[in-house]
């Protein structure tokens, strides 16, 4: 069998890219399995030690330092118990800056122990019009803001033609951190995000909602049917602790309209529908 020629240095590049590893944090690299051991080997001659009690679900840690305060109630990570703890959390904020402090203590989502920043919003936080997107990427999670790459540039273009940019409008995902490798968010990872997206929503109270994209649709709208299917039409969007429904619609996401440069035309039909609706309300 003809060995494989050895992968050149621009293929290991797209390797590490592709599994999702963006940044250096080292010069050199760092074999950890030629690093001594920390520690002795425990003598075998000595019986085990008890198994520590476990500590229940969503117990409160104490404060890492003396006077430091302790963080708020973080949760299990992942499951019932991580969408309970991000319910209670959610509920008590009344600002958005309390909902984004909520969501920095909060480590009930795994995606916070890979990503770089959280990517909590951007725009005016008494906005008419709120744009909804699946997650952040590679760009949004260096600059913790969401849509700053080429789809977000594209994005502010799109808002340009209809006279609007972001002073006008709030901008964010349903997922607040970088899934590794850009894959999508996981239905449970949308579920533990999703109390504190809907407060968020009901404290900027906007008149029109848009889901960027399949996923952010099928999350915010509970469609099972594809933006082709959805874009162009309204429905109506409301949490508990809204005093009035919010006329949502979707639009295709502008990473898609990067690669299908074709449906811009549609896209363009969807925003003028979005200015009339802002018109008529």
């Amino acid at each position: 069998m003809t060995p494989e020629p050895p992968l050149s240095a621009d293929g290991a590049l797209r390797f590490y890219l592709e599994s999702g590893v963006d940044e250096c944090i080292g010069e050199q690299p760092v074999d950890r399995y030629r690093q001594p051991q920390t520690g002795a080997a425990p003598d075998a001659a000595q019986p085990a030690a008890p198994p520590e009690t476990a500590e229940p679900a969503g117990a409160v840690e104490p404060s890492e330092a003396p006077g430091t305060s302790a963080r708020p109630s973080k949760g299990p990570v992942g499951g019932e118990g991580a969408v309970r703890s991000a319910v209670a959390l959610a509920r008590e904020a009344t600002s958005l800056e309390e909902v984004r402090a909520a969501l920095a203590a909060f480590d009930g989502c795994p995606l916070s122990k890979t990503a770089t920043n959280l990517v909590f919003g951007d725009g005016n936080p008494e906005a008419r019009l709120v744009f909804i997107g699946e997650a952040p990427g590679a760009e949004e999670d260096r600059r913790g803001l969401p849509f700053v790459g080429p789809s977000g540039r594209l994005l502010d273009r799109m808002l340009a033609s209809i006279g609007l940019d972001r002073t006008q409008v709030f901008i964010s995902n349903t997922v607040f951190w970088r899934p590794p490798g850009n894959r999508s968010p996981t239905t449970g990872e949308i579920a533990t995000c999703m109390p504190f997206l809907e407060r968020m929503l009901e404290l900027i109270d906007p008149q029109v909602l848009v889901a960027v994209g399949g996923p952010a649709a099928t999350a915010l709208l509970g469609m099972g049917e594809g933006v082709g299917k959805l874009r162009g039409r309204w429905f109506p969007y409301q949490t508990p602790r809204m005093a009035r429904p919010v006329q949502a619609t979707a639009i295709f996401h502008p990473a898609y309209l990067l690669r299908t440069p074709g449906q811009k035309r549609m896209a363009w039909r969807d925003l003028l529908a979005i200015q009339e609706k802002l018109g008529d309300i």
